[in-house]
């Protein structure tokens, strides 16, 4: 089953048991799936649905930043309970080992030299982790291998 199956069928479930929230959640990612794919014309794979999702937390995040600064608790709840819902639908995370190993690996196989070649490391380690780490570990970390520190 593709993760938009799954996200569909979760969304029929979710209207079955009259979650309203995990259903707005889920109807509003699978409005930016159907987007794409008519802005696109493509039928999306299970990737590129990681990579919506993946937007999708970023900008809940951020919100959920904004609204504290601003002192709108309220605002940042309804964040919160939806960055829940979306947050499962990213595959499992891999531990700061395996992120590390990846980026070793990475900063090798570039025969990358210094900061200046932080874009190499990036472009190497970026389709492998992408869904599967924070990238903004992954380019500290990156940093880190390539400055000494």
């Amino acid at each position: 089953m593709s993760l938009k199956e799954q996200i569909t069928n979760d969304m029929k479930a979710a209207m079955r048991a009259k979650e309203a929230g995990k259903l707005n959640t889920i109807r509003l990612l699978l409005a930016e799936i159907k987007r794409k794919e008519v802005d696109e014309q493509i039928e999306v794979n299970d990737q590129q649905t990681v990579a919506i999702v993946e937007k999708m937390i970023k900008q809940r995040k951020d919100s959920i930043t904004q609204f504290e600064a601003g002192n709108r608790q309220d605002l940042a709840d309804i964040e919160k309970a939806e960055l829940e819902v979306l947050v499962a639908y990213m595959p499992a995370g891999l531990s700061d080992d395996e992120i590390a190993a990846e980026v070793a690996a990475a900063v090798a196989a570039s025969g990358a030299a210094g900061p200046q070649d932080m874009g190499k490391v990036m472009a190497i380690v970026k389709p492998k982790l992408a869904g599967r780490a924070d990238m903004t570990v992954v380019s500290t970390l990156v940093k880190k291998a390539l400055t000494g520190a």
